[in-house]
């Protein structure tokens, strides 16, 4: 008995959300985990914090470890980046257990660093698997990695919106099949609802008063912005030049040693607790009292010395520290309140470093509210241009109005040589 289109259709859409949900609920489950685990290194750190000064040994754990068994997967969200642009062959599934176990030693030990690019790394090399098992083509493969990114996004910070956009948006000046995007939401929901039901908490914050926009307030708003995506620029080249500076060390276990070295006797010497691990504690007070000026560029330079050494993690949550901090202390000088500018460089940093001013304005709206909506569009939008065409993802492909604008800039710079 032969099939009709609609039977056809149906068993495919039955196939696909199948999929959705699978890797939506085991991405989840990693993450609650992941966050658990997390949790109980930062208390740790925090009640023995001799152990700073094992952070080397840490570093040079994390190091051995991706130098005999992940040689693979050490590229980490650049891997998956290159594998959706240019797909050759199945990301290994040892990626997961790999960067949980960096990014766990290296918070446990006190290094800067952040937890969506674990979560992110852990979702991928999960969805990524389903290829082999449900035999499906290069193009539905792009599709899993989409989905493996939301369901990671979306679980770890508890913004299921945000992760489904994101993950488009951050691949988006490559070609996508539109089906993607119904299967990103539904795989973003089914990795936060899986956390909720692990009863695993995310951190809340509060903006509690939003004034009406007003020509000056725009005005202001715009410059904040701009001084956001500058920050935003300023992180991704600094994670960069870290990076290709330890790459001159021949032997790769030998450079979160050395970094881990450096940044225990820094940390230390100068009571510097407040820049280790993720720093949200120091996020949530950004939002009620006054950061003081140093300290967005101090989170910069650890954490982009840390993940340049080698160490795990992430990046997004120190762009929220950063943002958040620098847009308090921007209170001072800017006549907004400093939850709402707190807010905006908690999102703005970020849409700078990723290139992702939708994604990042949805978060706002998600995190903090409708009322702040604007505020936020305007952070997200104008720091996304006044942050360069440099990212945190070395193997994002940015093209669009913003590569078009430095473009033109380049080439009337060149003219007037």
């Amino acid at each position: 008995m032969k099939t009709t289109a609609i039977q056809r259709h149906f068993l495919l859409f039955c196939k696909w959300l199948v999929i959705c949900l699978l890797i939506g609920f085991l991405s989840g489950s990693a993450s609650a985990f992941f966050l658990v685990a997390l949790q109980w290194a930062t208390d740790f750190r925090i009640a023995h914090h001799w152990i700073i000064w094992l952070l080397p040994f840490g570093g040079f754990l994390v190091g051995l470890s991706y130098f005999y068994w992940g040689k693979e997967v050490v590229k980490g969200n650049n891997l998956l980046l290159e594998e959706y642009h240019q797909p050759q062959k199945t990301i290994p599934f040892k990626m997961a257990p790999l960067v949980l176990f960096g990014t766990i030693i290296t918070h446990l030990f006190g290094g800067s660093a952040g937890r969506e690019g674990t979560a992110v790394q852990m979702g991928g090399a999960i969805a990524d698997q389903f290829q082999c098992f449900f035999k499906l083509s290069i193009s539905d493969r792009k599709t899993l990695l989409i989905l493996g990114i939301s369901a990671g996004f979306a679980s770890v910070f508890g913004t299921p919106l945000t992760g489904a956009i994101f993950a488009v948006e951050v691949v988006y000046f490559s070609k996508i099949n539109y089906k993607t995007i119904p299967l990103s939401f539904i795989t973003a929901y089914a990795a936060y609802y899986t956390v909720e039901m692990w009863q695993v908490a995310h951190t809340h914050y509060q903006i509690p008063f939003v004034p009406p926009l007003s020509l000056s307030l725009t005005g202001y708003s715009v410059a904040a912005a701009i001084l956001f995506g500058l920050a935003a620029m300023l992180f991704s080249r600094g994670t960069h030049f870290w990076n290709s500076l330890f790459k001159k060390i021949n032997f790769p276990p030998f450079r979160p040693l050395l970094g881990g070295f450096i940044l225990a006797l820094v940390f230390l010497n100068f009571n510097f607790e407040k820049f280790e691990g993720l720093g949200v504690p120091t996020i949530v007070t950004a939002f009620k009292t006054t950061s003081d000026w140093p300290d967005f560029l101090l989170k910069i330079l650890f954490t982009s010395f840390t993940l340049g050494a080698g160490f795990k993690g992430g990046e997004v949550t120190p762009l929220f520290f950063v943002g958040a901090t620098l847009g308090s202390a921007l209170s001072v000088v800017i006549p907004l309140p400093i939850a709402l500018l707190a807010g905006m460089g908690f999102v703005a940093v970020f849409s700078g470093a990723t290139h992702t001013p939708i994604a990042c304005t949805i978060m706002g709206i998600e995190l903090f509210g409708i009322s702040c909506a604007l505020y936020v569009g305007i952070a997200c939008v104008i720091a996304y241009f006044a942050s360069g065409t440099v990212g945190i993802y070395q193997s994002q492909i940015v093209l669009g109005p913003k590569y078009t604008f430095y473009q033109k800039l380049r080439i009337r710079n060149l003219k007037n040589l």
